[in-house]
């Protein structure tokens, strides 16, 4: 692992401000690094209880460090978001640290490594679509009788740039993550005379421990001015949308898909 990467994914940005946030219950699946860590770190900044939720615990520890350092309040939870049990456990021990969760930030997933449609084997489809669109529904639906009890909440869903325009990314994952916008305008027209707001993220290239693992800094700057804003996005950049769609600065959105993608998606 590396604690350099995971801690910077908890720095402070410039987020705006959303005072509607403090005091809230979050929950933010995949946040042990990259865009989760640093959701997580802009809800904390923001005032809100924050669990960080993923595999890797020593990952988790350090995100949580790092925004107790910056004086707010985060718990971790170690869950493999494709396994239901995992998730009920979570929301369960969330319930007792912190209280009935508020936003759920289902970032978890990632498998989006290039695989020709030719080449793929129906075990390596099964697995992606398990953890890029079924761990969606699980951790989702680890968190809804919560969030329905209350009459109140919201849900942002982690979908991708490769689900809203043909990409160099596996056909498998395009499925999965347009599964997870179907999935979650469904949510919005179920849940919202609940009082429930489901939205998703499509990001497009963000720079993450992977990227800088497969890609050199001269291919990352070549594949950043392919953008029409000229540069690959960052992990706060998806935080601040998310950070967006979680306060009541979007409240009256529910259903919508927000591309972060520097211009390459333009619908």
């Amino acid at each position: 692992m590396d604690n350099k990467a995971t801690r910077a994914g908890t720095a402070p940005a410039r987020y705006g401000s959303y005072p509607d946030l403090a005091g809230k219950v979050a929950i933010v699946t995949g946040g042990s690094r990259g865009i989760g860590a640093a959701t997580a770190a802009a809800l904390a900044a923001s005032g809100a209880s924050v669990a960080v939720v993923g595999r890797d615990e020593a990952a988790l520890a350090a995100v949580t460090a790092g925004i107790s350092e910056s004086g707010g309040r985060a718990i971790w939870a170690a869950a493999d978001c494709r396994v239901p049990a995992d998730l009920d456990r979570m929301a369960a021990a969330v319930g007792r640290q912190l209280g009935p969760p508020e936003i759920l930030a289902a970032f978890a997933g990632g498998n989006g490594m290039p695989v020709p449609t030719e080449k793929e084997t129906p075990e390596h489809w099964r697995e992606i679509i398990e953890t890029d669109l079924n761990s969606v529904f699980y951790t989702t639906r680890a968190v809804l009788p919560a969030m329905t009890a209350r009459g109140s909440g919201t849900m942002i869903l982690m979908s991708s740039a490769a689900a809203r325009q043909a990409a160099g990314s596996s056909a498998g994952y395009a499925a999965a993550k347009a599964g997870v916008i179907a999935f979650g305008r469904h949510l919005a027209g179920e849940l919202g005379p609940r009082g429930i707001r489901v939205n998703c993220i499509a990001p497009s290239a963000t720079e993450n421990e992977k990227m800088r693992a497969w890609m050199s800094a001269d291919q990352r700057s070549a594949l950043g001015a392919s953008f029409p804003l000229g540069r690959i996005g960052q992990p706060d950049d998806v935080a601040a949308a998310a950070l967006f769609l979680a306060s009541d600065a979007s409240a009256w959105i529910t259903g919508s898909t927000l591309d972060v993608a520097g211009g390459k998606i333009m619908l």
